[in-house]
């Protein structure tokens, strides 16, 4: 084997916008022949654990990373050495099939075509963006110019740097740490903020001289025997980004109705004993979710999501219903596709399979993304209600309380019924006070009447 014939297969992008994984656990080692399609490790992306299968033939020649170690997409995570097809891959000969191209390289290195990943988590085709190539203007002002077009998403008017250099995942995790990128001093080439840009600006640095490197010591001075630290990681992470991010972005409201839910669980329990039910999962989130997405259909300017970027409400006209799930790996929101185009059969079997996947760990991360509204059913927990944060990107979220055998005033008697309360949460800078009431309403009402299911649905 010649050194032209090794591949380094890079982390790639098993979900729109990720931007590191962490690599759980190798299934191969050094010298071990492998092919095409076999799977080489796991890793855990933000909020899912994913297999990798490697797209060639050949020998293991060396891993580069140990498991436990995060590694951001498209850095190379393992070598193979593959026979016979060095020629087409090695970099040293594709000049002799072009012409030259002196001094092309940017600052970061480009993927060879980007990796192919496993099916099923297809990379978005405008994730990777190339520089536009300026034909007879080849520069020395160009490359840096078309940094400055990439990392920015646009074209400045003409050559000022009004706006600071970095990437889309950078920007994201400033915005996310509070970072004002113009304050941040670059340390990529062309003047580029790094991510390690805006963590050294995020850390509380002291204004003391260069002489004073004791500052460390509070972080080493804890009690070992009483303390334990854990990394903040895979699933811990991005859940507190996500939260951070919704939190100070979105502008909350949260609203609360109790309401008397006793004909719904007699509904449930007829339910279970439907000759078209059986096999399913049935159980009171089904027809609160139903209750929500005929609240919607009557409502449907709440299923919305708000576009600073281009200063737009977005309406959707399809209802991707997210349940908040707790796993062994934190807290994860996978969503039900089309869920409001399904009938109370379908959703029943999508839910199932929805929370049996997401318990086993075994959520793509495509499951995750493009929801738009939320339920969490914290009544599981025995917990009466809570005001939810937004899943970002979705306009609100429905939280459910336990159900309750409490005192009740029921046809001018009291009574013992079965009782809960509701909180929806919403962004206030789509969704205003009537709007917001009018889907809780409609939610309780459903409920409380469920044959409203057939009259309103």
């Amino acid at each position: 084997m010649t050194e032209a014939s090794v591949r380094e297969f890079k982390m790639p992008d098993v979900g729109e916008g990720l931007t590191e994984a962490e690599i759980l656990k190798w299934y191969v080692q050094p010298g071990d022949t492998v092919t095409d399609g076999q799977v080489v490790c796991e890793v855990e992306t933000a909020k899912a654990a994913v297999e990798l299968p490697i797209p060639y033939d050949g020998v293991v020649r060396e891993l580069h990373f140990p498991e436990g170690t995060t590694v951001d997409v498209g850095t190379p995570i393992i070598a193979v050495a593959v026979a016979g097809a060095a020629a087409p891959e090695a970099p040293a000969e594709r000049p002799a099939a072009e012409p030259a191209r002196p001094k092309e390289e940017p600052a970061e290195p480009k993927p060879e075509g980007r990796q192919p990943v496993l099916v099923g988590y297809g990379v978005a085709t405008t994730s990777t963006k190339r520089r536009p190539r300026k034909g007879p203007q080849v520069t020395v002002p160009a490359p840096a110019q078309a940094v400055r077009t990439e990392l920015n998403g646009h074209a400045g008017a003409g050559t000022g740097t009004s706006r600071p250099l970095a990437k889309p995942p950078v920007r994201k995790l400033a915005k996310d740490l509070g970072v004002d990128l113009a304050a941040v001093t670059p340390s990529g080439p062309d003047g580029v903020i790094t991510r390690e840009d805006v963590h050294a600006a995020a850390a509380p640095v002291a204004a003391a001289p260069a002489a004073a490197p004791a500052a460390p010591s509070p972080v080493a001075s804890y009690d070992t025997a009483r303390e334990t630290r854990l990394p903040v990681k895979g699933v811990r992470k991005a859940t507190a980004q996500a939260m951070v991010g919704s939190a100070f972005t979105a502008p909350h409201v949260t609203e609360f109705v109790t309401v008397d839910v006793t004909r719904t669980m007699k509904l449930v329990e007829e339910l279970k004993q439907d000759k078209d039910m059986q096999g399913l999962r049935v159980n009171p989130l089904l027809l609160i979710a139903k209750a929500l997405l005929v609240a919607i259909k009557r409502n449907p300017d709440i299923n919305a999501s708000w576009d600073e970027a281009n200063q737009e409400i977005v309406l959707k006209h399809y209802v991707n219903l997210g349940i908040a799930a707790a796993t062994p790996r934190g807290l994860i929101v996978p969503n039900v596709k089309d869920a409001h185009a399904k009938t109370l059969p379908q959703l029943a079997e999508a839910l199932g399979e929805l929370v049996a996947t997401a318990r086993e760990g075994k959520t793509s991360p495509a499951a995750m993304q493009g929801g738009t509204v939320t339920i969490t059913n914290v009544g599981v927990f025995g917990v009466d209600t809570g005001t939810p944060l937004l899943n970002p990107g979705e306009s609100a979220i429905l939280a459910v309380g336990a159900i309750k055998l409490q005192p009740w005033v029921h046809k001018g008697k009291v009574k013992p019924r079965q009782v809960t309360t509701l909180a929806l949460s919403f962004d206030h800078r789509l969704v205003d006070g009537e709007l917001g009431s009018k889907v809780l309403a409609d939610v309780a009402a459903v409920l409380e009447q469920p044959k409203r299911l057939i009259t309103w649905a």
